[in-house]
């Protein structure tokens, strides 16, 4: 806990809600599809927190981002809990992943899988069946496919954003 609280300097916290408002942009501007099916690039914004600041300031800057994203988009959809808890977990499993480790191609699809079977397709799936009193069956399907095709294009730009030598260099100035 004391090196979570020494990590929250100014500078940090500054750049953390910069990364959130990114998030907020990303998910606004660079998201598309419908209520059950929808494809976002928010999870090159979530893999920056976690790899920058680790799984706890990861997961809280995401959770903000989800509720703020919420608030913001007012009218469409209101705010459901499960998706902010969805949206903390993805940022604690990158956190765990890639917060002071090597970004190897076995830690990248380990990580990718885990959000994308169990956070994306199973977790959001089941929060849009309470949600919208829907069988589990009749959605999943299409969003797990969906989750199969992210996975090479998830894959290909993490790695190839954790190989920017600018966003190296800003890491190492954290």
């Amino acid at each position: 806990m004391n090196s979570l609280v020494s990590r929250l300097t100014t500078k940090n916290i500054v750049l953390l809600g910069l990364l959130v408002a990114l998030n907020l942009i990303v998910a606004k501007f660079l998201s598309f599809g419908i209520w059950s099916v929808r494809i976002s690039f928010t999870f090159v914004v979530t893999f920056l927190m976690a790899a920058w600041f680790g799984p706890v300031l990861a997961a809280l800057a995401s959770g903000c981002a989800d509720i703020v994203g919420t608030l913001l988009s007012s009218g469409q959809g209101g705010y459901f809990v499960g998706f902010t808890i969805s949206a903390a977990l993805a940022g604690l499993v990158y956190g765990i992943f890639f917060y002071q480790k090597e970004i190897t191609n076995w830690r990248l699809l380990v990580a990718i899988l885990i959000n994308l079977i169990v956070i994306d397709s199973l977790l959001n799936t089941w929060w849009l069946m309470i949600l919208y009193h829907v069988s589990f069956m009749a959605i999943f399907p299409l969003r797990a496919f969906k989750e199969l095709l992210m996975l090479p294009i998830q894959f290909i730009v993490l790695k190839l954003i954790s190989k920017n030598q600018t966003l190296l260099y800003l890491k190492n100035k954290i």
